[in-house]
């Protein structure tokens, strides 16, 4: 299966003409409820955005990082109640996943149904994290703690492309793999539902 969609857009730097556009497409998002809790961001998080966009080292411009990060932040909603919590993390995963090559919609999709964006999920079987890495990894972190936003999302993104890459490009295998669980498709779908219910931005 070929990737759903490519992460990236927006590749030339914001233009003065830009700002004007951003202004009205987030208008246009905030008016819409582009949101799968249906909330509209708060004063709160709206400053919060801005403030995390004055850093946004990882995004082409800002008219990319205005539109995916108060969208994003929306979307997660009361999931994530701490807006500080709530913007690490979504700078963190588009960081990451830009740095493994991987769409940071997927991502999410994955730390939604691996640990529903609880930093101290712990499953039975020990793994750890948004993203449930096992212990065993720690070591290549130098043996931070896996609960770390940065160090578990850095792993599993690193994680998650090795298994991309093994599956040849199949995200149903490499799912499953991330899993333990290859040969089964019940946890790669609910992934691809996931992604394409909340996450996938058209």
């Amino acid at each position: 299966m070929p990737w759903p969609f490519s992460s990236a857009t927006g590749t030339q730097a914001l233009r003065p003409e830009g700002a004007a556009r951003t202004l009205l497409l987030l208008a246009l998002l905030l008016a819409a409820g582009a949101s799968g809790a249906g909330q509209q961001p708060t004063p709160e998080l709206r400053e919060r955005v801005r403030a995390a966009l004055a850093s946004a080292d990882s995004f082409e411009d800002r008219f990319e990082a205005d539109v995916w990060l108060m969208d994003m932040a929306n979307r997660l909603g009361r999931q994530v109640p701490d807006p500080d919590l709530r913007i690490r993390i979504l700078k963190t995963v588009h960081r990451e996943a830009r740095r493994a090559d991987l769409p940071a919609e997927m991502v999410l999709a994955v730390i939604d149904i691996e640990s529903a964006f609880d930093p101290y999920a712990v499953s039975s079987a020990g793994a750890q994290g948004l993203m449930q890495v096992m212990p065993f990894w720690r070591e290549e972190l130098g043996h931070r703690r896996l609960t770390d936003v940065e160090a578990n999302i850095l792993m599993g993104c690193t994680i998650l492309r090795a298994y991309y890459e093994k599956s040849q490009g199949d995200w149903m295998e490499a799912l499953a793999r991330y899993n333990g669980s290859l040969g089964r498709r019940d946890y790669p779908q609910k992934v691809l539902d996931r992604l394409s219910r909340r996450w996938y931005r058209q």
